[in-house]
């Protein structure tokens, strides 16, 4: 059975830093496509990072240069380093991974389509205070 399993979310001020982990269970994700989501309150689910098996990532456009997906296939986990951290970054942050087994750079333009990630983990909250 698939499950992701995330971790690292927390309090900072804005200007910290923090570290997400996603660990994945239950299958070999080479192949697939993971992903880093976040959801604040009243708003929608919004794609942040994505990142192939042959390690290329995107990202979404006000988190470049301060957010790097990165994966660990040894460990069977998935990372978010988030640096220079700010207020408007809160929310719940998820990693999923996509449902098919595909790669392509077109895949990794943002903003992804959460519909096409069929595995979510429950969450990990960051909150940034200004």
């Amino acid at each position: 059975q698939v499950q992701l399993v995330e971790s690292g979310g927390g309090s900072v001020q804005a200007g910290g830093s923090l570290r997400l982990s996603c660990s994945v269970l239950g299958y070999d994700y080479s192949g697939y496509i993971m992903a880093w989501f976040r959801q604040a309150p009243g708003k929608e689910r919004e794609g942040v990072a994505a990142i192939d098996c042959q390690r290329t990532t995107g990202y979404k456009s006000t988190v470049k240069g301060r957010f790097t997906i990165s994966q660990d296939n040894a460990k069977g986990t998935l990372y978010l380093q988030m640096n220079s951290l700010k207020p408007e970054d809160t929310a719940m942050y998820y990693c999923a991974r996509r449902s098919e087994r595909a790669q392509g750079w077109w895949l990794l333009l943002f903003p992804l389509d959460p519909a096409e990630f069929g595995y979510w983990g429950v969450g990990t909250q960051v909150t940034v205070s200004s």
